[in-house]
């Protein structure tokens, strides 16, 4: 007697599932990134303060001045202690000495009108390192008005309880 040779059944896997499950954790990983720290430089250290608290209405537009110092791998300030730098994320985070930020504040001015946007509507938000004493910043901020911006806002880590 003759025997039939049947081909060998061969599984097929339904990968449907299985793309869904790796769009569905994309999108979970999206949701749940906070983008507010991918502008934050790590050698600015924010003060902690009792009052702090976070943004209750997200800002449409807005410039974040990270102030701060050169620092080494032990945290301790390399070059001039009294010289606070503004970083500038255009320049790989080189640091400009505060007097000389008017070319960063001169160029941000220029690309939001570029852009249509009115700077009375912009909020520069400066995050400055615990040590940078209070009369650099607001020198900062004098500069910034002398560019026409008038909305400021300062960061800091809220104190835990």
């Amino acid at each position: 007697m003759r025997v039939k040779e049947r081909e060998p059944n061969v599984a097929e896997v339904d990968m449907t599932p299985m793309i869904d499950i790796v769009f569905q954790l994309i999108a979970f990983f999206m949701v749940i990134t906070n983008f507010e720290n991918t502008r934050a430089d790590e050698r600015v250290k924010l003060p902690i303060d009792a009052i702090a608290r976070p943004i209750e209405a997200p800002r449409d537009k807005d410039l974040l001045l990270n102030v701060g110092f050169n620092r080494n791998a032990d945290g301790s300030v390399i070059g001039d202690p009294d010289e606070a730098l503004v970083f500038d994320q255009a320049d790989e985070g080189k640091g400009v000495p505060i007097p000389q930020a008017d070319a960063i504040l001169a160029r941000e001015a220029r690309g939001f009108q570029d852009e249509g946007t009115k700077l009375e509507d912009v909020t520069v938000v400066i995050r400055a390192d615990a040590e940078v004493p209070s009369g650099q910043i607001q020198n900062l901020i004098s500069k910034a008005q002398a560019q026409q911006f008038t909305l400021f806002a300062v960061k800091a880590q809220q104190e835990e309880q």
